[in-house]
């Protein structure tokens, strides 16, 4: 009958302890940062279906085909994010070399026969199915996870304070092999945004400021190069051109930031109301549904739905400045400081952008522009954030 006892409530016992585990998971998780980013990419769905759904030449005559699209993507990035959670940071961590190779022949392949020209950025692998795949985006992924490991390993170990000269040159070297590659593409916004990741990842790590500054001073002179010996495309150009002054071509390479200024400020504090914004039904922004989906909101929701993202970008990096304040381990205050990095600068470039206090660089409102590589990123991130927070010590 004791045998008979064990074997009986023995089971019982493992269900509940996995139950009890679930529960702390879920209990653990950063709420205030899911359900933000949640809001952000419904929000998006909305904008990117407004943008879209009169525009025939790109929906094939079905008004929902973009909305479908952007809802899929979301759902697609939120399963990234629950198998990132489910396979921790920590396993990651192991995995980097790995993930740091096949980005870099992904970015590399672009160059090949398999990459495509999209606005001008030869940053694309066309897939079957009329699918895209733009690999710089994982890149930034395995850039934070890679100069994180490498940071952090001697002093996670406990054998340094902070990373010496020869591991921050190391980490260095890392992020400038795909650094090289995507610039030749040339994918101008993505190379900006990876260097805010590096410059990120060294703050937090705890390096020498002097490798700060110096990559500062390398960056200034690197771009003045790059100009002097006309590596930069005319496209380009002209966009910094119009950048500095926007009345420069009103109806060239200006007309993408005057339209998308006139739509922004016809909103006023309400906004026109959605699916009614005449810019945007009247097709006058281009890329309206990518990077510069913030006029629909601007036009459609107002100063009030406009103000609305921005605060809930600001939750997302709080909530991701919290989290990396709060990890005990080095290697994780890294990888959420990339992060930080990355989506700060982003939004703001982005943002900035359509109001002409940023030059146009092509670069994705984070959660909220159509996307598939960029949401996929996105969530990845996400779920990097969620892990680190899931996985610390219970000590707050």
């Amino acid at each position: 009958m004791a045998g008979f006892s064990v074997q009986r409530y023995a089971p019982e016992r493992s269900t509940w302890d996995r139950l009890v585990a679930r529960d702390s998971l879920v209990r653990r998780l950063d709420w205030p940062l899911l359900g933000s980013a949640i809001a952000l990419s419904f929000i998006g769905s909305l904008l990117v279906w407004s943008a879209t759904r009169g525009r025939d030449s790109l929906t094939h005559g079905d008004p929902y085909y973009f909305l479908f699209r952007h809802a899929l993507n979301t759902g697609i990035g939120i399963a990234l994010m629950i198998g990132t959670i489910w396979l921790g940071h920590r396993t990651l961590r192991g995995a980097v070399p790995v993930l740091y190779g096949l980005s870099v022949l992904l970015v590399m392949a672009v160059l090949t026969p398999l990459g495509a020209t999209v606005n001008g950025a030869h940053a694309w692998i066309l897939l079957p199915g009329g699918f895209s795949l733009q690999p710089s985006e994982f890149t930034k992924i395995t850039i934070i996870l890679g100069m994180a490991m490498l940071l952090a390993a001697r002093v996670d170990a406990g054998d340094q304070l902070h990373p010496d000269h020869r591991t921050v040159a190391k980490a260095l070297a890392l992020a400038a092999l795909p650094m090289i590659v995507v610039m030749g593409m040339p994918d101008l916004g993505s190379v900006m945004v990876m260097v805010v990741i590096v410059l990120g990842a060294l703050l937090a790590s705890g390096a020498s400021n002097r490798w700060v500054f110096g990559l500062l001073g390398t960056g200034v002179a690197g771009a003045v190069a790059v100009w002097q010996l006309g590596l930069l495309d005319d496209y380009q150009i002209a966009r910094f051109a119009a950048f500095a002054n926007p009345a420069l071509d009103p109806a060239g390479v200006g007309y993408n930031t005057n339209q998308a200024r006139i739509a922004i400020g016809s909103g006023g504090l309400h906004g026109t109301g959605l699916f009614q914004g005449t810019q945007t039904t009247g097709q006058f922004v281009p890329e309206q549904q990518t990077d510069f989906v913030f006029t629909v909101a601007g036009e459609e929701l107002g100063f009030l739905g406009a103000g609305l993202i921005l605060v809930l970008l600001g939750v997302v990096l709080w909530r991701a400045c919290r989290i990396a304040r709060e990890t005990t381990e080095l290697y994780g205050t890294i990888v959420a400081a990339g992060i930080i990095a990355w989506f700060a600068f982003q939004s703001f470039e982005n943002i900035g952008m359509t109001l002409g206090i940023m030059p146009v660089a092509g670069l994705p409102l984070p959660f909220v522009s159509y996307g598939g590589s960029s949401m996929f990123a996105v969530w990845v991130a996400i779920g990097l954030l969620q892990s680190i927070r899931v996985q610390r010590p219970i000590t707050a």
